[in-house]
């Protein structure tokens, strides 16, 4: 069975590039412990940029992996300050930063949310980026969803950013500009975070990054209302967030629940999105409603927000999300893109009706 010592000797082999040391001699190896064939232990990180965490983490865990008698490696990533996340419980937080502070050159910030995975939200929203991008504004996109980042996949990025002047610069597809965890590690290795290190990823996404002038950013936020969607939402400084639904009852019970949670957060809502409204027969044009009926259009009247868009699945949508090229720019003139571009025109419609950049939300 492998030791402590031979661990230790192998992670001194794994440098910060920005201290110029090794993670053992940085105090960054916490709560090594070795059973049977298993190691595990915790990566204490202090002022490491995205970039370098990610790094570390990874070369951390193979480094070791390769070690004689290491079956299984788990690799935490936490921090030497971190705390709990309070909101999670009702208790108060630290202030906010303030907007300026993150993204000053940022005139719009628009998140897309959902109550439950599986809805269409990401596709929603890399589309809405790029119909965005269409009218002839200046647009990023973060993909907030630490767990399951698609975003790269979708809008066909499989570069890595690059670094200047010890900001990082985000990765450029269809116009964009892009960041995401998804393009800082391996597409098969998950990630493995507390809500405080999602906490302070997101900051360092808004204010490590050079993302210049922009009119939109949107953010691609996490399914659910738990310790992640929470953290998010204190550290964004949002205009206002697209809630995406399709039509059925355990889609819109899920999806109530987050609207819930954005309101408590002061964070107004633009709308709702019908995703998957309809499906139109390729061969007799007879339109199905596969997930009941106009479920969307009952949600907002619900809760007096407009209903923005019901789009329709769409088989060309999907094969766009796979091969890394949207429908708003595969097939511009479809039916379906055309949908998306109505989105974007409300969304940014209801933007200056709510008074465009709203102030971060606090729990108390």
């Amino acid at each position: 069975m492998v030791d402590e010592k031979a661990v230790l000797d192998a992670l001194r082999g794994v440098r910060d590039p920005e201290q110029q040391q090794n993670i053992v001699a940085l105090g960054l190896v916490q709560d090594l412990k070795i059973s049977d064939s298993g190691v595990t232990f915790t990566l204490a990180f202090t002022t490491q940029s995205p970039q370098s965490k990610v790094t570390l983490h990874s070369m951390a865990s193979r480094i070791v992996g390769r070690l004689p008698g290491v079956a299984k490696v788990q690799v935490k990533m936490g921090g030497a300050e971190t705390r709990p996340a309070a909101a999670a419980h009702g208790h108060a937080h630290a202030p906010a930063a303030s907007r300026a502070e993150f993204i000053p050159e940022v005139r719009h910030t628009i998140a897309v949310s959902s109550g439950k995975g599986g809805v269409g939200k990401s596709t929603v929203a890399v589309n809405l980026a790029v119909a965005l991008r269409q009218t002839g504004g200046m647009v990023g996109i973060i993909d907030s969803d630490v767990y399951g980042p698609d975003i790269p996949l979708m809008l066909g990025s499989r570069g890595r950013p690059g670094m200047f002047d010890n900001k990082i610069i985000p990765v450029e597809a269809h116009g964009l500009k892009l960041m995401s965890i998804g393009l800082l590690v391996n597409e098969r290795e998950a990630v493995v975070w507390r809500g405080p290190m999602i906490h302070s990823f997101i900051q360092q996404m808004l204010k490590d990054v050079m993302w210049g002038a922009l009119d939109f950013m949107v953010f691609d936020m996490p399914p659910g209302t738990g310790d992640a969607q929470l953290s998010l939402s204190q550290v964004l400084p949002l205009g206002g967030v697209v809630m995406v639904t399709t039509p059925q009852d355990v889609a819109l019970l899920d999806v109530r629940k987050a609207i819930g949670m954005f309101q408590r957060l002061n964070v107004p809502i633009l709308g709702v999105v019908e995703n998957m409204s309809t499906f139109a027969c390729p061969h007799c044009g007879q339109h199905t409603a596969i997930f009941g009926d106009a479920g969307g259009g009952r949600l907002a009247d619900e809760y007096g927000v407009p209903l923005l868009a019901r789009l329709p699945l769409d088989p060309e949508t999907r094969v766009g999300g796979d091969e890394g090229t949207p429908i708003t720019v595969r097939r511009p003139d479809s039916a379906q893109a055309r949908a998306f571009r109505d989105l974007a025109a409300a969304v940014t419609m209801r933007l200056d009706e709510v008074g465009g950049l709203g102030s971060l939300p606090k729990i108390s």
